[in-house]
């Protein structure tokens, strides 16, 4: 029999779509680790710095788009990430290896990948609306789920492709 799918056998490789977005959910998922860690290790840095330029006044000399972005709230929610540090680390790399093993399982055409990659595409949300507060995502930071929204809206259209 040819390579060629017929309608009445199950597919045995993803759609160039479905491979595209593994791909690109891999190779995030292991910048999302390293991202993780690298927030863990650095964030009281970061916080001290910031209580800096809020104590130093330079922020007043800012323009104004900047003072939008850096405020009171930003040092709060920089505060509870430091305070919560550990809890966000694990369920930030936990949730990247989930969706690493989805996008994995995914490629092979397994549907339970989906469910996978699911949970860890929202698990970080979750646990930074937990832990930091629905600020987190207000404003400028709202962008920061257009991916996320984008691959859950791609990966459900080709959903129908897996199969096993």
């Amino acid at each position: 029999m040819n390579d060629l799918n017929s309608p009445f056998e199950a597919p045995t490789k993803p759609s160039s779509v479905l491979n595209t977005l593994s791909i690109l959910t891999i190779i995030w998922s292991v910048i999302s680790i390293a991202q993780n860690i690298y927030t863990y290790l650095n964030i009281e840095k970061s916080y001290a710095e910031m209580q800096q330029l809020f104590d130093s006044g330079k922020l007043n000399d800012a323009p104004g788009f900047v003072k939008n972005l850096v405020n009171k709230d930003t040092l709060l929610q920089l505060e509870s990430a430091m305070h919560n540090k550990i809890p966000i680390l694990i369920l930030g790399v936990f949730g990247a290896i989930l969706c690493l093993a989805g996008a994995i399982e995914m490629r092979k055409l397994k549907a339970h990948g989906y469910t996978f990659w699911l949970c860890g595409e929202l698990l970080p949300i979750l646990s930074t609306i937990i832990f930091i507060g629905v600020n987190a995502y207000a404003g400028f930071s709202l962008l920061s789920l257009i991916f996320p929204v984008l691959f859950i809206i791609l990966y459900s259209v080709y959903r129908k492709e897996l199969v096993r």
